[in-house]
């Protein structure tokens, strides 16, 4: 029998680094099934779905906790506890995407999040950065969006909400579904 975890990190980036944790969940019979990993700030995060053997849980935890020695922080999620947390039955409803652009300042991924919060829409995956602008320097956010609405969520709300945003904060936000 099989179990599954989710496997949390962050350390310096540096070559080595997925190496060393996909060493320890081969050590551990794990099989490594999907990650989302990325480099920020001169650090490497991730997330990572691995599967092992029912009883190998705590050698897993054990082997990668000692990579705190090397610099990198892990923490390791059994499977079940997701589960067991209490989740809504499913809604009817369809996947969206947002893209953002404009100039950088505080507070745009609040008010985003805020006017979907607000409709019940859940964010599903969310990439940002901030480049610099290539004639005038200025830096120049940027944001891709997935999110999954309720079918009861009117979209004209949304969108009236999301272009009030952008014309305060001076963005281009565009609304499609994916």
């Amino acid at each position: 029998m099989q179990t599954s975890f989710i496997v949390t990190f962050i350390g310096d980036d540096r070559p080595g680094l997925v190496e060393k944790l996909s060493a320890v969940i081969e050590k551990n019979q794990g099989n490594w099934h999907e990650s989302k990993l990325s480099q920020l700030g001169g650090k490497f995060a991730g997330l990572i779905l691995v599967s092992l053997p029912a009883d190998g849980g705590p050698s897993l935890e054990a082997d990668l906790g000692a990579l705190a020695a090397s610099g990198i922080s892990v923490r390791v999620t059994p499977m079940e506890s997701i589960a067991s947390a209490q989740t809504p039955a499913p809604v009817p409803g369809r996947d969206i995407t947002l893209t953002v652009l404009g100039p950088d300042r505080r507070g745009i991924v609040r008010e985003i999040s805020a006017a979907l919060a607000k409709r019940q829409i859940n964010v599903l995956e969310m990439d940002t950065d901030v480049q610099s602008a290539p004639m005038s320097a200025e830096p120049i956010f940027h944001a891709r969006i997935e999110a999954w609405i309720p079918e009861a969520a009117r979209m004209d709300e949304l969108q009236a909400s999301l272009d009030e945003i952008a014309d305060s904060m001076t963005l281009e936000i565009d609304l499609g579904q994916a």
